[in-house]
C-alpha cells in the first residue's frame, strides 16, 4: 500500500473506532478506554506514515465518494505530510491520556463522545490530504461540527452551551470565507481541484483579494485579531484532551490551510502581503500574551497563550512572504522553517500543559488559580512533567521552544538586506515586539506554574489531591520528551522540514542548518547555538553545586522557618495571588483592556473587591453587531402579523414584482 492509502484506511479506521463506541453509548467505560488506545495506535501509525513520505513524490488519488460529478481528491506531498505528522504524534499523547481521563455522568455519554473525537481526528486529517475544495470544505465542516459537540460536551451549563454556539458561529464564517476563496482561485474555470488552481494566473487585484480572503477565513480558526474571541471561550469550556487536540492540532490546520493557499495555490506573492500577516501577527501574539497575564482561570490563560502562539506563526509566515517576494529565497526557507518548527513545538508544549491542567482539575475539581497551590507536593508526576512543558513555552534553552523562537529571531536580524527602506525600519520594530512578546510569556509561565504548583495549598481540599493513574502519566511524559528531544536535536527537525521549504519556497537551509552539535542558520559566522553543549552546562552546574553542597556541609541538614520579615504568620494568605502576579502587567497595559472595577468603602459591612478585565473588541466590535442583528430582526418580525390574509397580500406583492422585472 502506498503512503496515501495508509493514511486513508487510518481515517477509515478512526470513523469506524468511533462508531463502535455507540454500542454501548451510556456504560462500557472498559470498552471506551480500549478504543481510545486503538486511536492513539491509528495515529501514531498516520506519524510514522507521515515521517517517511516527506521528501517524497507527491501522491495522488480519486475516491468515488461525494457527489457524481465531485469526486474525492486526495493528495499527500511534503505540506500535508508535515501536518499529518504533527496530527499522529499530538493524538497519539492525547489519545492515551483520554483513555484515562473520561468518566461517566460527565456530560455527553462516553460512547457518543468517542464518536465525536474520533470524527474530529478523521475529518483534520481529511483536510490535510483534501486536493480539492469539495472535499475541502466537507471535512473543514465535518472537523468544525464534531469540535462544537467535544467543546460542548458538559452541555447542561448555560455558559459551556454559550461558548459552544459563540465557536460554531465565528467557524461558519470563516468557513464563507474560505468557500469564497476557492471561488476567486478557480478563476472562473469551473475546476475546483487544487491542481487546477495551481495553474490559474488571476488577473489584477484578484490575487491579493484570495489572500485577503485565505486570511480572514484561516485566521477565524486559528484565532487571529479580531476573530479571536471564541478561542478563550472555547477552550475552558471543553475537556481538557479537547482543549489540547483544538490546541495543539485543530488551530494547525488553519495555518496548513493559510500555507497551502499562499504559497502553493497562488501563483506569485506580493511584499505588502508579507508586511500585513507580519503586522497583524505581532499584534495578536502581543494581545494574547498582554491578556495572558492578567488571566485567574489556567485554561483561560493557555488559550490566550495559544493566541499568543499563533500570531507569533503568523508574523514568521508574513516575513517569509517578504522575502519570497524579493526573491530572497533562503531566507524566505529560514522563516519558514522557523515558523514550521515553532508549530511542531506549540502542539508539544501547549497539549502537555493542556493535559496537566487536565489531571489538577480532575484532582482537585478546580481550575481558579486563586484556589490553587503547593501540589508540587501532592502531585509530583504532573508536576515535574508540568515543568518542562513551562520552560519550554516560555523559550528557555536547550528545550524545543527556544529554537524556534531563536531561528525566527535570526530571520529578523536579516531583514535589513530588503531594497524597501520602509521595510528596514518597520522589521527592527517587529523584532522588538516579537522579544517582549516571548519576554511575557515566560513572565506568564512563571505565574502558571508558580501559583499551581510551588507555595502552600489554598484551599483545604487539595490535600486529598493525587497523580493521575499510569494513562494519563505515560501521555505526560509522551509530550515531555518530545520537548526534549525537539530541543535537544535541531539540526535533525531542520533536515526534516527541508523538503517543505523546496516544496514552498524552491530553497531549503540544508547543509547550512549545522553540524549534529552547532545549529548554525544561514551563516555560522554570524550566529550559531548548540543545545548539546547548553545541556552539558547545565548538568554540569546541577552536578557540581550537590557535589560542593555534599562536600562542605557534609550529609548535614538545618531545617527552619523560611524568613518572614518578622512576620510569624506564614499562611497561604500571605503569598502572592494570581490577581497580585498579573497587577502590575494590568496597571501597564490599562489601555488593552476595559476594567470593570468593584471596590469597598470603609462603610460596608461586607466589603468586596473585584477587578473584571474584559476585550474591547467586545464593546468595539461584537455588542454593535449584536445590537444590529437584533433591530434587524426586530424590524423583520414586524411582517409576521399570524393572518393568512396579510400573507397572500405579501405572495401577491412579489408575483406582481417578479413580473415588473422580467418584462
Amino acid at each position: 500500500m502506498s503512503a496515501l492509502d495508509l493514511v486513508v484506511a487510518a481515517i477509515a479506521a478512526w470513523i469506524a473506532i468511533g462508531v463502535l463506541g455507540m454500542i454501548r453509548p451510556r456504560k462500557g467505560l472498559k470498552l471506551i478506554r480500549a478504543l481510545f488506545i486503538l486511536g492513539a495506535g491509528v495515529a501514531l501509525v498516520v506519524a510514522i506514515v507521515a515521517l517517511f513520505s516527506m521528501g517524497q513524490i507527491a501522491q495522488t488519488i480519486v475516491l468515488p465518494l461525494g457527489l457524481p460529478d465531485l469526486p474525492f481528491h486526495l493528495r499527500i506531498d511534503s505540506l500535508s505530510a508535515f501536518f499529518l505528522l504533527l496530527l499522529g504524534a499530538t493524538a497519539f499523547g492525547i489519545s492515551i491520556f483520554s483513555a484515562g481521563y473520561f468518566r461517566e455522568s460527565e456530560g455527553t455519554a462516553p460512547g457518543l463522545l468517542c464518536l465525536h473525537y474520533h470524527v474530529f481526528l478523521a475529518a483534520m486529517a481529511l483536510v490535510l490530504v483534501a486536493d480539492d475544495a469539495y472535499v475541502f470544505m466537507v471535512a473543514w465542516e465535518t472537523m468544525a461540527l464534531s469540535s462544537y459537540f467535544l467543546v460542548t460536551t458538559d452541555h447542561r451549563i448555560p455558559e459551556i452551551r454559550r461558548a459552544g454556539f459563540l465557536y460554531l458561529l465565528i467557524a461558519h464564517i470563516g468557513a464563507i470565507a474560505i468557500l469564497l476563496c476557492f471561488g476567486v482561485l478557480q478563476g472562473g474555470s469551473g475546476d475546483y481541484t487544487f491542481g487546477s488552481m495551481r495553474s490559474v494566473i488571476l488577473p489584477g487585484a484578484w490575487s491579493s483579494i484570495a489572500f485577503g480572503l485565505a486570511i480572514f477565513g484561516f485566521g477565524a480558526k486559528a484565532g487571529l485579531l479580531p476573530l479571536h474571541v471564541w478561542l478563550p471561550e472555547a477552550h475552558p469550556a471543553a475537556p481538557s484532551p479537547v482543549s489540547a487536540l483544538m490546541s495543539g492540532v485543530m488551530l494547525k490546520t488553519a495555518i496548513y490551510g493559510l500555507r497551502r493557499v499562499t504559497f502553493d495555490l497562488l501563483n506569485g506573492q506580493l511584499w505588502w502581503w508579507g508586511v500585513f500577516a507580519l503586522v497583524l501577527g505581532l499584534l495578536t501574539a502581543l494581545f494574547g500574551v498582554i491578556f495572558a497575564t492578567v488571566q485567574s482561570d489556567m485554561k483561560r490563560l493557555l488559550a490566550y497563550s495559544s493566541i499568543e502562539n499563533i500570531g507569533i506563526i503568523v508574523a514568521g509566515m508574513g516575513l517569509a512572504i517578504l522575502f519570497k517576494a524579493h526573491d530572497k529565497t533562503l531566507l524566505a526557507a529560514l522563516a519558514l522553517t522557523a515558523t514550521l518548527y515553532h508549530a511542531l513545538n506549540h502542539a508539544f508544549f501547549k497539549s502537555l500543559l493542556f493535559l496537566a491542567t487536565g489531571a489538577v482539575l480532575h484532582a482537585t475539581k478546580e481550575r481558579s488559580l486563586g484556589k490553587l497551590g503547593g501540589l508540587i507536593h501532592r502531585m509530583p508526576w504532573v508536576a515535574w512533567l508540568a515543568l518542562v512543558g513551562t520552560l519550554a513555552m516560555a523559550g528557555l534553552p536547550p528545550l524545543n521552544g527556544f529554537v524556534s523562537e531563536w531561528l525566527l529571531l535570526q530571520a529578523f536580524l536579516f531583514t535589513p538586506t530588503l531594497p524597501q527602506s520602509f521595510i528596514n525600519m518597520l522589521v527592527p520594530l517587529a523584532a522588538a515586539a516579537l522579544v517582549l512578546a516571548v519576554a511575557l510569556a515566560a513572565y506568564v509561565m512563571v505565574k502558571f506554574y508558580g501559583v499551581i504548583f510551588l507555595g502552600r495549598p489554598r484551599e483545604p481540599n487539595l490535600a486529598y489531591a493525587q497523580d493521575p493513574a499510569s494513562l494519563e502519566r505515560a501521555a505526560l511524559a509522551w509530550f515531555a520528551l518530545g520537548c526534549d528531544v525537539l530541543g535537544i536535536f535541531p539540526v535533525n527537525v531542520i533536515t526534516w522540514l527541508d523538503p517543505v521549504d523546496a516544496m514552498l519556497i524552491g530553497s531549503t537551509l540544508g547543509g547550512r542548518g549545522g553540524s549534529w552539535l552547532f545549529l548554525a542558520p544561514v551563516n555560522p559566522d554570524r550566529s550559531s547555538y548548540s543545545p548539546i553543549i547548553v545541556l552539558v552546562v547545565i548538568l554540569a552546574v546541577f552536578a557540581l553545586t550537590i557535589q560542593v553542597v555534599h562536600r562542605y556541609y557534609h550529609g548535614r541538614k538545618r531545617l527552619g522557618p523560611a524568613w518572614d520579615c518578622g512576620y510569624p504568620l506564614q499562611t497561604a494568605r500571605m503569598q502572592d495571588t494570581a490577581e497580585g502576579f498579573g497587577q502590575p502587567i494590568r496597571q501597564v497595559f490599562e489601555a488593552f483592556f476595559h476594567v470593570e472595577r468593584v471596590l469597598p468603602s470603609p462603610f460596608d459591612a461586607t466589603p468586596q473587591y473585584r477587578v473584571k478585565v474584559e476585550d474591547h473588541f467586545w464593546r468595539w466590535l461584537y455588542l454593535p453587531v449584536v445590537r444590529s442583528a437584533e433591530a434587524v430582526a426586530r424590524l423583520i418580525g414586524l411582517i409576521q402579523q399570524g393572518r393568512i390574509s396579510v400573507y397572500l397580500t405579501y405572495s401577491f406583492l412579489t408575483l406582481l414584482a417578479l413580473l415588473f422585472f422580467i418584462r
